[in-house]
């Protein structure tokens, strides 16, 4: 199973309002394992960058003038995908920038049946919880320390590890096992390693000695009006 986790930088909030998608992370994933393949571009949105927006990612007008058009890269970043299903963090966000600028260079919207919401996840797993990225990270043990700025690829990577807690966390107890066949990697099978069994221990047997019995039978008799007596 193929998927693909990404995020975006863009202008503003609203591509329908004009504002534009600038940076796009993505980090694929197969059967929840990492494959160390990535995607990452940076576009010039061809308008002025708001202050407000810089403030967030970092990505100035000097930086991103010299950066491609992302009718220019839209071929490249599409073979990436593929038919894969995507991960985002609050994804409507991110679709919508996304499925504008396809769609601004003559491409078809991707279909919302691939996203994957982790914001909508994370909900429903902890409700009334502070859900944003930074929150989850430190609600998972997620090291954050090197993000100073939003950045999409950088984020990416942060939601590929939430995306994994969130979804059942790693196996634990899988390792691997050569197969009897041969020492190649292909040749290598996950095995359960099982906690060893505690050995029987028959139930001892106890009965109070004769001293024991005469110095409860003292202790009983010098408690005034028990309740039991009343029952």
């Amino acid at each position: 199973m193929r998927e693909i986790i990404f995020d975006t930088e863009t202008t503003g909030f609203d591509p329908q309002n004009g504002d534009r998608m600038v940076e796009i992370g993505c980090i694929e994933m197969i059967d929840r394992i990492e494959t160390g393949q990535s995607f990452h571009c940076y576009y010039n949105p061809e308008r002025p960058m708001p202050k407000a927006a810089e403030n967030v990612h970092g990505l100035s007008d000097v930086f991103l003038s010299d950066k491609k058009l992302f009718a220019h890269g839209a071929e490249e970043l599409l073979a990436f995908l593929g038919d894969s299903n995507l991960v985002a963090h609050n994804a409507q966000f991110d679709f919508n920038f996304l499925n504008a600028e396809l769609v601004m260079c003559g491409y078809k919207e991707i279909s919302r049946f691939r996203m994957i919401d982790t914001l909508a996840i994370a909900k429903s797993k902890h409700p009334g919880a502070k859900l944003s990225l930074d929150a989850l990270c430190s609600r998972y043990g997620i090291d954050r320390s090197h993000r100073v700025k939003h950045g999409a690829l950088l984020d990416a990577e942060l939601l590929t590890q939430l995306y994994i807690e969130l979804t059942g966390g790693r196996q634990i107890g899988l390792g691997l096992a050569d197969d009897s066949s041969g020492s190649d990697s292909t040749n290598m099978k996950p095995i359960v390693q099982q906690a060893p069994r505690r050995p029987f221990m028959a139930v001892r047997e106890h009965h109070a000695s004769a001293d024991e019995l005469a110095r409860h039978k003292k202790f009983i008799e010098g408690i005034e009006s028990p309740l039991w007596t009343k029952v």
